[in-house]
């Protein structure tokens, strides 16, 4: 297509944060960028980024009006896109390479930009409220700056996943998901199979943490090692609150902050200096734009901005429950305040209270505007220890009997994915079983996806309700079977490297798998 994006060829990803609604004023295009990485670009170079970006929307808007741009495929770079909130948007640019391993689909990019933007509404409530609090766009600058920057480095510390990103705020290497996560589903819920007697108990737990709210509304989410076990929030609630667990909160998470805490000093050291650093240096050159000092997001970090996707600031108190000093501490005192979120289905605020015993984690939130202070706070947690804790010993007893480990969910001679869009979940072969596949069927079912995906989005767009039955059957070149079934929003991706080398013999593997594993849902029959 011979687009460009203003690349000087030293920066392989581009990633901003725009408003529509701002910086429409000839010498005013500078208040448009909220966020921007790396952050160190020149802000020309910045504004031709976001100029193109700005011109493509509103060209694909010409065809589409009610369809929003999602991704343009140009020669040298893949530029991917996201409403995130009615004309703010947020895009990556990403530097196309013939030889090398960043082979990518544009779906699971823009849900890397979709889970940066839900977590940040969670913690600090949407851009748009933030841009309305302060014309300048210094406030929403500042929050968005330092939460980004915790983000992108978030993925380094990730040992579960094979993508990660290095330096990222010099604008270095950054590593995106690739091809080898073909058969995994960011934005997801992984469920633990519980029997029974477990199920029994852990919905007398769920009683029990309500009761120990008294009056008060009370939600709750349960796991087991990094899998989902009970909760009563919406699905996108217990999307952001679980995909925040899997990063920060889970025993295997505290371990590795733990593992982690010495390197992660030093990181963020440097981190917070280069940030003030570029921060400072937006503020001097935005002044050539705006003849104003207002607009530096430095000059509006004049209180305590609460990181939550800092490394290493979680530990365990020695009551169970975890503590964390990310939200400051109380006046005149050491200690520290309550973490809270926004829940997206009731917009209300909450105290997070999170309690963990061996394998078991237990997330308990609570309204603010329902109790008092963080001396309610308190009374709520002594409530947990003295009425639900042994039940919670109870379950993580019961959970850690039935547990088969890792490799649990693996099924010898396939390589799955399965998805249930309607509940927001999946269910995988083990990360270290599909490290057995070679590269050739990685590929090929990465390309195999990114068809589905644009079925899927053709169906979505043409008002045929979103879902699409649809199967793929492909042979690649070495030999392996890549297989796709998708049915009433559930989905079905398969590799089957030794199969036999008829089409008939991995339709029927399909077929044994579909009806011992997933109730038939994917029979043809």
């Amino acid at each position: 297509m011979g687009l460009t994006s203003g690349n000087d060829g030293s920066d392989s990803m581009k990633l901003c944060v725009f408003d529509l609604r701002r910086g429409q004023t000839e010498g005013q295009e500078l208040d448009k960028i909220l966020f921007f990485n790396p952050a160190d670009l020149p802000l020309p170079t910045q504004l031709s980024v976001i100029g193109l970006s700005e011109g493509l929307i509103t060209f694909t808007r010409i065809f589409s009006p009610d369809a929003p741009c999602e991704v343009i495929e140009a020669e040298m770079h893949s530029h991917v896109f996201y409403e995130a909130e009615p004309d703010i948007w947020m895009v990556m640019v990403v530097e196309k390479h013939k030889e090398s391993e960043e082979i990518w689909r544009a779906d699971a990019l823009r849900r890397v930009l979709k889970e940066a933007h839900s977590l940040f509404v969670m913690f600090h409530g949407s851009i748009r409220s933030l841009v309305d609090k302060d014309s300048t766009g210094g406030l929403v600058r500042t929050h968005l700056y330092y939460f980004m920057m915790d983000f992108l480095s978030a993925f380094e510390k990730r040992s579960t996943l094979e993508f990660c990103c290095w330096d990222f705020s010099m604008g270095k290497k950054f590593q995106l998901p690739n091809f080898r996560d073909s058969l995994r589903e960011r934005g997801t819920l992984q469920m633990l199979t519980v029997g029974r007697e477990a199920a029994i108990e852990v919905q007398c737990l769920v009683r029990a943490l309500e009761s120990c709210a008294g009056n008060t509304q009370c939600f709750s989410l349960t796991m087991f090692q990094d899998l989902l076990v009970s909760t009563n929030l919406s699905p996108i609630d217990t999307v952001n609150l679980f995909t925040y667990a899997i990063l920060r909160l889970t025993p295997l998470a505290l371990s590795a902050g733990a593992r982690s805490w010495s390197s992660s000093s030093k990181g963020n050291t440097a981190c917070n200096t280069s940030a003030g650093a570029v921060l400072a240096n937006y503020g001097s050159v935005g002044d050539q734009y705006h003849n104003s000092h207002d607009t530096s997001p430095l000059r509006n970090h004049n209180h305590p901005l609460a990181r939550p996707l800092q490394h290493s600031k979680w530990s365990k108190g020695k009551d169970g429950f975890l503590v964390t000093d990310i939200w400051g501490v109380e006046v005149n005192s050491l200690v520290p305040k309550s973490p809270t979120v926004w829940l997206h289905q009731t917009e209300e605020k909450m105290y997070l209270l999170a309690y963990q015993h061996r394998g078991l984690t237990v997330i308990i939130l609570i309204p603010v505007s329902s109790v008092n202070g963080e001396q309610g706070v308190a009374t709520v947690k002594q409530q947990i220890l003295e009425h639900a804790s042994l039940k919670m010993f109870k379950v993580e007893e019961k959970l850690a009997r039935g547990w088969g480990g890792e490799n649990a969910y693996h099924v010898s001679g396939y390589r799955y994915l399965l998805v249930d869009g309607d509940r927001c979940t999946s269910r995988a072969s083990p990360p270290g079983k599909v490290t057995t596949l070679t590269k050739e069927s990685l590929v090929a079912l990465s390309k195999l996806r990114e068809e589905i995906d644009k079925e899927k989005s053709k169906a979505k767009w043409d008002n045929e309700g979103g879902e699409k039955d649809l199967e793929l059957c492909i042979r690649a070149k070495n030999n392996a079977w890549l297989i796709a079934r998708l049915t009433r929003g559930k989905e079905l991706y398969m590799v089957l490297e030794k199969a036999n080398e008829t089409l008939l013999y991995a339709s029927d593997a399909v077929e044994k798998f579909s009806d011992r594993y997933c109730n038939g849902s994917f029979s043809l029959d």
